[in-house]
């Protein structure tokens, strides 16, 4: 059966008009309840960060990374220094951020927050000044920055591919599957030709962006040899992934696995690739087929038992400062790999009159 082309709307297709007045309205209370709600699920792991050392991470602000950093705070008691980029009136990560700062100073734990590009020497200049100034011994870095062309590379052309149009939250800004109404259509979307602007910029935001950092964290004597952890959040794509495989994405989480190895025999730190499922941010709203990959495989994992929100990733995670393993690797999407065969036959099968009732575990969730 044919599919409807639809576009694909950042966040769903929230006007970016009343987008301002929303946020400033609604989002510091959405921020904190939603804080509060997953604090509750937060369990100390059996893993053991030193006192003396700090955790940065590059993000912090939204997704697996802001996960991660409650887990650390208030799981691990681990000092936190994260660099996110967000627009302080249309965004919910700084919304985010300011609950996590706020319930972290009144238990006395150390977050600190720096709204800015990453990239920039001036920022990291800033940000190790901070933690030198602080007293800290040695850092573990950890780089979830996500911003990259969701295109493909010239030599494979544009193409389609199915997806899922699904409303989204319109404050918290990830899809919200809850609501049989959300469902609004099975189709499919155009992926286009990244320039080479795009693919510059994806590869020095996600390709070349651990490097940089680990450089000028050694400089200053903060990489311990065979303590201090550098890992970054990768997904494992499938070669004929026609999006992800075939573009800057790729390209940039190749440079990354590089730069891993890199890092490794220059500076010796323990270096880990965090391997990640399909998960439910707001970086689904732009990928072409990811909303469809995450409700699909969200379907399927919840049937079998095998479903992972991302505070239980973000527990999982601290397995990295298990020493000496996990080294090189961390599977934390072993569930979701033995389900995509299945996947792809329920996908090759579904119709536009099959929504909502195919995904029946996830709309309950």
């Amino acid at each position: 059966m044919k599919q409807d082309l639809f576009k694909k709307l950042p966040f769903g297709g929230v006007d970016s008009r009343s987008l301002i007045s929303l946020m400033a309205e609604r989002g510091p209370k959405a921020a904190a309840t939603l804080l509060a709600k997953q604090r509750q699920q937060v369990r100390r792991a059996t893993t053991s960060i030193a006192d003396d050392t700090a955790v940065v991470l590059l993000g912090g602000s939204n997704g697996i990374t802001r996960a991660l950093a409650i887990q650390l705070l208030f799981g691990q008691r681990a000092a936190v220094y994260a660099v996110h980029y967000d627009s302080l009136k249309m965004r919910i990560g700084a919304h985010h951020v300011r609950a996590l700062k706020q319930a972290a100073d009144e238990e006395g734990l150390r977050a600190s927050f720096f709204n800015r590009d990453a990239t920039r020497p001036k920022t990291i200049e800033e940000v190790v000044a901070t933690i030198v100034a602080d007293g800290f011994r040695a850092v573990h870095l950890v780089n979830g920055i996500a911003a990259g062309a969701t295109k493909r590379y010239a030599k494979h052309g544009p193409t389609t591919v199915a997806d899922l149009d699904a409303a989204f939250d319109q404050v918290l800004q990830i899809a919200d599957f809850g609501k049989p109404e959300n469902y609004r259509k099975l189709g499919r979307v155009q992926v286009d030709v990244a320039t080479e602007a795009e693919i510059e910029r994806t590869n020095r935001l996600m390709g070349r962006s651990s490097k940089i950092w680990v450089d000028r964290l050694a400089e200053a004597g903060l990489i311990a040899k065979g303590e201090s952890v550098v890992a970054f959040c990768d997904y494992d794509f499938e070669p004929d992934d026609p999006v992800y495989a075939l573009g800057p994405l790729a390209g940039a989480k190749i440079l990354q696995r590089q730069s891993m190895q890199e890092v490794a025999a220059r500076f010796g730190p323990r270096t880990v690739r965090l391997c990640y499922p399909a998960m439910n941010t707001t970086a689904l709203g732009a990928i072409p087929g990811a909303l469809l990959m995450y409700a699909m495989s969200t379907q399927l994992l919840l049937e079998r038992g095998e479903y992972q929100g991302l505070m239980q990733l973000a527990e999982g995670t601290m397995a990295m400062w298990r020493a000496p393993e996990p080294d090189g690797e961390l599977r934390l999407d072993r569930d979701f790999k033995r389900c995509l065969p299945e996947l792809r036959e329920r996908a090759a099968r579904i119709r536009p009159d099959d929504l909502p009732s195919a995904f029946g575990l996830l709309l309950a969730q």
